[in-house]
């Protein structure tokens, strides 16, 4: 088979994978001359935003598609009718090195079918990895799929080579992943990603006290993982829940979230729709909420409901649920408070707290702050406004705050 013809094969296999993003790694470059590739922003065939918000490029493919695991929802599961194709290692080097020079991508996303046995498709994946660190001298962004249950010294020596790795949990229960991928194991999933993580804790505890050697290297960007949502019923809550647990026991960089994608010939134990993909957006506000704003899993989705609502986001649905924590004085509001208001990001939490030290904030302080007005004032008090009680109280307050309809272009 051409080696075009296998790429065409092998990276539309890949694109069901989320977890592609490449930030939290070391800072590499070839400037002085040595070795190839960098790790730097801007060197920009898959195109994926960073937590940071920039857009990177990888090449992002499967060593294969055929596969011995017969899972239901995906593609490329053993009884599916697709065509099958198999890169050797040294295609998917080639094709990594000649992408890069001539700067369609600046990494590589190498995942891969479940072939003979997890350590042979491990061993060829590390393979791809460990040609072009060594033998390419290759400094760019590498993303290696890790395969459950392989022998422990792959995993190290993966680990070596990739700035990060991930495992897919595939589903936050293991119920569903029990009928779904009766081949899977979530328990053997799981005790992959605890290895992965007491590697990782090795590695920085060596950082600390290792003053002249340098510590063996073990993915510098962590490991990752992906949930499919809708293939099975798990509501908002379950989703949320499991990914809190997978932060707290395993300090995963981050957890993707996959709606679920009909395919050919599906079974009849999946969905005959997909769920509406502004679901996935949500999740991935709330994910956002937990990491990033202090927000518990348990608060962020009603018990009683079970799953975000679709037409606010999760921050705002919250507020509109705790209207007696408002209006907030954001000129005596502790940071953890002010993270809470609708409209506040991050940053601009930043700015106000570094406002406030010297001047009084005001309603006229608020553009130059970058805050959306319209959003924040119903839930805030400054010296000189104070929202109207029958406005936050009102019953209207969530229509007058829900995005308005638009009417999508045609993209010309």
């Amino acid at each position: 088979m051409e080696l075009l013809r296998k790429l065409e094969i092998l990276a539309d296999a890949a694109k069901y994978d989320a977890s592609c993003a490449s930030s939290g790694t070391e800072m590499r470059d070839s400037r002085d001359g040595k070795g190839l590739g960098s790790t730097s922003p801007g060197m920009g065939i898959c195109h994926s935003y960073a937590p940071d918000g920039r857009c990177i490029s990888l090449l992002k493919i499967l060593l294969t598609n055929a596969c011995n695991f017969d899972c239901l929802y995906c593609v490329n599961r053993a009884s599916s009718n697709v065509a099958r194709a198999r890169f050797t290692v040294d295609e998917v080097v080639k094709l990594t090195i000649d992408f890069y020079r001539r700067n369609y991508i600046e990494g590589l996303f190498l995942s891969s079918g479940i072939i003979r046995s997890p350590d042979y498709t491990m061993e060829q994946v590390v393979s791809v990895a460990r040609k072009l660190r060594e033998e390419h001298r290759f400094r760019g962004y590498i993303h290696l799929k890790t395969i459950p249950e392989a022998d422990e010294a792959l995993i190290a020596e993966a680990g070596r080579y990739a700035d990060r790795l991930s495992i897919n949990i595939e589903t936050p229960l293991e119920a569903s992943l029990t009928t779904l991928a009766p081949e899977k194991d979530q328990r053997a999933i799981r005790r992959t990603m605890g290895r992965l993580r007491l590697k990782l804790d090795e590695t920085a505890e060596a950082k600390k006290t290792v003053r002249r050697a340098r510590p063996p290297r073990f993915a510098p960007a962590g490991q990752s993982t992906q949930m499919i949502v809708g293939a099975d019923d798990a509501n908002d809550r379950v989703i949320l829940s499991t990914s809190a647990n997978l932060y707290g026991a395993y300090k995963l960089k981050r957890v993707y979230y996959s709606a679920f994608s009909p395919i050919p010939d599906a079974s009849r134990a999946l969905p005959l729709q997909a769920p509406p993909l502004v679901r996935e957006h949500r999740l991935y506000q709330a994910d956002w909420l937990m990491r990033f704003y202090g927000f518990d899993a348990d608060e962020i989705v009603e018990e009683s409901e079970g799953m975000l609502p679709l037409d606010i986001d999760p921050k705002l649905a919250w507020a509109l649920r705790h209207r007696d924590r408002f209006p907030l004085d954001i000129n005596k509001a502790s940071r953890e408070e002010l993270l809470r208001v609708p409209g506040f990001g991050t940053r601009t939490v930043q700015r106000i707290l570094a406002t406030r030290r010297t001047t009084t904030i005001r309603f006229a302080d608020l553009a130059r702050l970058n805050v959306i007005r319209n959003k924040v004032l119903p839930f805030i008090v400054l010296s000189d406004h104070r929202p109207q009680p029958s406005l936050l109280d009102g019953a209207s307050l969530r229509a007058r705050l829900r995005p308005k309809p638009q009417q999508l272009g045609f993209g010309f």
